[in-house]
């Protein structure tokens, strides 16, 4: 096992480290922007029963379902994403990244689990704070 990380380390130059930990740097603002833009911006009332769900309405459907079907692509790396962040040691928002990637997908049965992971105290609150903060209403949960 020695033998495996000196031949590893061996290898790494400063540069490497420094241009890993901006990449990693780089990625994880992103990745907070992001999270913070949707949970701003989706309605008060997207994770109520009564909300209605439309994407793109009155778009010609070849628009509408490349935008689906991309949507979707995105949805499912945010969701693996969000899975490699919750691990131990990987420092970044797992569970917010994870809710983000179940908010894009279109799959039936996705409502109870994005219920589970909204009803979490520390997600909501945390969510909630950040929607004062820009004014907007706190997310309404039924």
């Amino acid at each position: 096992m020695s033998d495996f990380l000196s031949a590893l380390l061996s290898g790494l130059s400063w540069q490497s480290v420094l241009l890993g930990v901006g990449l990693f740097l780089i990625s994880l603002l992103v990745s907070f922007a992001s999270i913070a833009l949707v949970m701003v911006k989706i309605p008060a009332n997207y994770f109520s029963s009564h909300y209605e769900r439309d994407f793109l309405p009155g778009s010609p459907w070849i628009v509408r379902w490349g935008a689906v079907i991309l949507k979707n692509i995105l949805g499912i790396i945010l969701i693996l994403l969000g899975i490699i962040l919750s691990l131990p040691g990987v420092p970044g928002q797992g569970i917010l990244t994870i809710l983000l990637g179940l908010i894009m997908l279109d799959i039936p049965g996705k409502r109870p689990i994005e219920a589970r992971i909204i009803q979490r105290p520390a997600v909501l609150s945390a969510i909630n704070r950040l929607r004062a903060k820009y004014g907007k209403e706190p997310l309404i949960l039924d």
